[in-house]
């Protein structure tokens, strides 16, 4: 291993994988569900592999040159990457977010030097992406659009590193693959990977299971506009998750497993349990490995942590 790498983006990748031991202390032992910890990329989530992966991309293909402008939409996490890697790189970057997004993804994004846009907070990313079109539109020459919704570098950048990951850190051991639902790139790309491995893998989407929802940065897909990188015939299986379901497996992730996180890390897990649970109604065993997107600090201060951990740990 080297002793230092040339940039922060050499980073990108290698996330670990961590076992959930006391929220499923009630599961047989043969029954073992790992998360993914994408926070450990430099850019604090998931995001950071598809958008390197798209500006590469742009690069290759000559379609970003130095003198155009990082523009994408963004609920907050590919914004902070786009941001991170246009830093680096020495690429300027605009962004449209939703205007209710956390104060601290617009902080991170505006730190590493990004100018920032803000659409309707009541229309969510889909908001986003349709403000973005029409920016882009007025000015298309002026922009460098990764498109992390119908890009298929997105996807893409989960078959060469996430999938493989999985593969080599569960010894090929793995039976379920969940991941929760925004742009859908994690889930297509991951879950193909592994199917080339071994088509046995079950490979299962979770989503808000209502258009009315605060799981932020996730799409119901049935009721949004459906990225072109998304299809039905890339899973086994879709989960709806409730928000309190979700926020509550958020706050036990910090209080219990000491794992601080993001909402839709906590909308893995619940649908991991679910998994888990027809598992045990089958008396067979798995390994359930789901997708942890980002860490906890950009929500501090919202709803899912706004009246401090209610779930407590039981002890050891």
């Amino acid at each position: 291993m080297p002793k230092h790498y040339p940039t922060i983006l050499d980073l990108i990748g290698n996330t670990p994988l961590v076992r959930i031991q006391h929220i499923t202390k009630h599961l047989p032992t043969n029954i073992n569900i790992l998360a993914k910890l994408e926070r450990h990329n430099p850019g604090g989530s998931v995001k950071d592999r598809p958008s390197l992966w798209m500006v590469k991309d742009g690069i290759k293909s000559g379609k970003l040159t130095k003198d155009k402008i990082i523009f994408d939409s963004t609920s907050g996490n590919t914004g902070i990457a786009l941001a991170m890697i246009g830093a680096t790189l020495g690429y300027k970057v605009r962004l449209v977010m939703p205007a209710n997004v956390s104060e601290e993804r617009k902080r991170m994004c505006k730190a590493f030097g990004a100018d920032l846009v803000f659409s309707d907070p009541l229309e969510g990313s889909d908001g986003a992406i349709l403000h973005a079109r029409e920016i882009f539109e007025e000015n298309p020459d002026l922009y460098f659009k990764p498109d992390q919704y119908n890009n298929p570098a997105n996807p893409q950048a989960h078959i060469e590193s996430t999938g493989p990951e999985i593969w080599r850190d569960t010894d090929g051991e793995v039976t379920h693959f969940i991941a929760s639902i925004g742009t859908s790139g994690t889930l297509m790309g991951t879950g193909k990977y592994l199917k080339s491995q071994h088509y046995d893998v079950q490979i299962i989407a979770a989503e808000p299971d209502s258009p009315f929802h605060g799981i932020e940065g996730l799409k119901h897909m049935e009721s949004s506009i459906v990225p072109g990188i998304y299809g039905e015939d890339g899973f086994d299986m879709k989960l709806g998750i409730s928000t309190e379901s979700a926020y509550e497996y958020t706050q036990r992730l910090a209080s219990q497993e000491g794992i601080l996180c993001g909402q839709s890390c906590g909308c893995a897990l619940a649908a991991a349990l679910q998994v888990a649970d027809t598992l045990v109604e089958r008396k067979k065993g798995g390994t359930i490995v789901c997708i942890f997107p980002d860490g906890g600090e950009k929500y501090l201060s919202t709803a899912v942590f706004a009246d401090g951990v209610v779930f407590q740990g039981e002890g050891i």
